[in-house]
């Protein structure tokens, strides 16, 4: 039976009884029979020869064809597996089953050149994946044909000679100088001209250019290895004829180094030298780097310098590995006549050109124990006494700073303190407290005197003018009196006294006393002259007489102004 001619039957059944004779009774049914497919049909390419073409800049894992090979079997029989067995050595092209239609699908696996190959051609080959073994013998269960692409020129962009450059540079180039160079052609058979730029994005600072005529790299600017040691741009062709094709191409500058650094101190050295020292002593061993790199590694010497060749203080031994080793050259030293030594060393390299350089190496002396360890280098140290320690020496200089802000703080606020006023106000409490304290609290009349004058009774020196009359111009300048000191405000009181009688030229001066019941509240009310009421024009102003009707408290008053002598 071939499933493939006819896949279904249909069968009409019938039953009788009575063996079949007459007057039996019969019956029928229908079975329907459908076949289910083997593998035995090979798969066949209806043609031997497949043609396709493509244009050379087709890009990989693009397709460009379809085959396939015809197989009667269904389902899982009829699952066709494709692969290229002949012709395609350079491996351009690939071929994988569309496993929906079991169709061969041919595909771009490496970039096509139609100046080199114009046209491709390979077999194919295609079998069957699940295979019955009891049909081998019907035949070979695979077939092969013959695939040709012919490939189509396409305008390509110029390719450069290597995938990436690199180029060694001297570091001393010189600027101007070609230091590479870059090359790229036109692909296409009509070989246009080729232009060469640099990516201005991988040269900012414009270190390098290059020529457009035939990609040669210029140096524009000095290098420094030390400084960057490898360079990196983008170098760009372009055909001529047509800008928009273009290739880039990376280029790496590698900066060669020369000898261009003298060798310096490994680091910075703080020597030091003990007092107790003693000769051939060592005390500092030194080391150098270079920022150069020769190729055969670092090699320095060291030396003194040979203006200090004869140094009676120190000597330096090179170790000959790259160090070197300050040794003494006498017995002790003392750090009061001289605290520090300046010690130059030279070192040298060993690459062309030699590269030399002095350092200065500083050493101290200091205070050492017996062992060598260092005390202090201090040279006021020594000037304190020796029984008070460090943090006795802390506290006195505390002190020292405390009181010296003490006194700041009080010069400043005697400073800011405000001068007072020659006028006090009447509620001023210090009138009272201590101008009246002797002679009454009563007198409201407080404006017409100078009260700094019982405070401060130097200050009566001062050639003041009254503020309760109008000072006379004719009146004649009072010769100073001698200045007291400590003197009790009652004695100034009587010296005034005596200075105002023994001067006839000045009235007497009622504000340089105050009286226990003078003012408004007293039985006289106010005498002085601002606010005192009128007096009768008749009484003679010379006359004191009536001040004996006020009472023993005038008394006093009127004996000193209503006698006819002073006391």
């Amino acid at each position: 039976m071939s499933r493939e001619n006819r896949e279904h039957y249909q069968v009409v059944i019938q039953a009788k009884d009575m063996g079949g004779q007459m007057g039996g009774l019969s019956g029928t049914t229908i079975v329907n029979i459908t076949l289910t497919d083997v593998n035995d049909n090979p798969p066949r390419f209806p043609q031997s020869i497949y043609q396709f073409s493509s244009t050379e800049s087709a890009a990989i894992g693009n397709a460009i064809g379809r085959i396939k090979a015809n197989d009667e079997d269904i389902g899982k029989n009829a699952e066709i597996h494709y692969k290229i067995i002949d012709g395609d050595e350079d491996g351009y092209f690939d071929i994988t089953t569309d496993t929906e239609t079991q169709d061969g699908i041919i595909t771009v696996k490496k970039l096509l050149d139609y100046e080199s190959k114009r046209l491709h051609s390979f077999e194919v080959e295609a079998s069957n994946i699940n295979v019955e073994p009891r049909f081998l013998h019907l035949g070979p269960f695979k077939d092969t044909a013959t695939v040709k692409v012919l490939l189509r020129d396409a305008d390509e962009a110029p390719v450069f000679s290597k995938l990436f450059y690199v180029i060694e540079i001297d570091e001393d180039a010189k600027e101007g100088s070609i230091v590479g160079q870059v090359m790229a052609q036109d692909p296409d058979s009509s070989k246009n001209q080729v232009r060469y730029s640099i990516d201005h994005n991988t040269n900012m600072e414009k270190i390098f250019s290059i020529y457009s005529g035939n990609g040669s790299i210029f140096l524009e600017k000095s290098l420094d290895r030390e400084a960057i040691p490898w360079h990196n741009i983008t170098a760009i062709a372009t055909e001529a004829d047509n800008p928009k094709l273009s290739r880039s191409v990376q280029v790496y500058f590698r900066i060669l180094d020369i000898n261009d650094h003298a060798p310096e101190f490994a680091k910075h050295y703080e020597t030091f030298v003990c007092e107790n020292a003693k000769r051939g002593q060592l005390i500092q061993t030194v080391s150098a780097i270079d920022k150069d790199e020769p190729p055969r590694g670092h090699k320095f010497y060291f030396e003194m310098v040979p203006a200090f060749s004869i140094n009676p203080n120190f000597t330096v031994l090179d170790n000959k590995d790259n160090t070197a080793s300050i040794f003494t050259k006498r017995n002790g030293y003392n750090r009061h006549k001289i605290s520090t030594y300046v010690f130059p060393i030279i070192i040298f390299d060993n690459d062309y050109p030699v590269q030399s350089s002095t350092e200065t190496l500083t050493i101290r002396v200091c205070a050492c124990d017996s062992k060598g360890n260092m005390q202090s280098c201090n040279v006021e140290a020594s000037f304190f006494p020796a029984g008070l320690s460090t943090g006795a020496l802390i506290a006195i200089l505390l002190c020292i700073i405390i009181l010296l802000t003490l006194v700041i703080l009080f010069t400043a606020l005697k400073r800011q303190r405000k001068k007072e006023p020659l006028i006090f106000s009447k509620d001023d409490v210090r009138d009272n407290v201590v101008t009246y304290n002797d002679e009454g609290g009563g007198e409201e009349d407080t404006q017409a005197f100078d009260i700094s004058t019982l405070r401060n009774p130097e200050a009566r020196d001062e050639n003041k003018l009254r503020r309760d009359i109008i000072p006379d111009t004719v009146f004649q300048i009072r010769k100073p009196v001698p200045l007291w000191e400590n003197i009790d405000v009652q004695d100034s009181i009587h010296k005034k006294l005596e200075e105002n009688d023994a001067d006839t030229t000045a009235p007497p001066y009622d504000s340089l006393a105050t009286y226990a019941y003078e003012g408004n509240d007293s039985i006289a009310e106010t005498l002085s002259s601002l606010e005192s009421p009128a007096i009768d024009e008749n009484l003679d102003d010379d006359n004191y007489v009536y001040l004996t009707e006020w009472g023993p408290q005038f008394k006093k008053l009127a004996d000193m102004y209503g006698g006819q002598e002073s006391d």
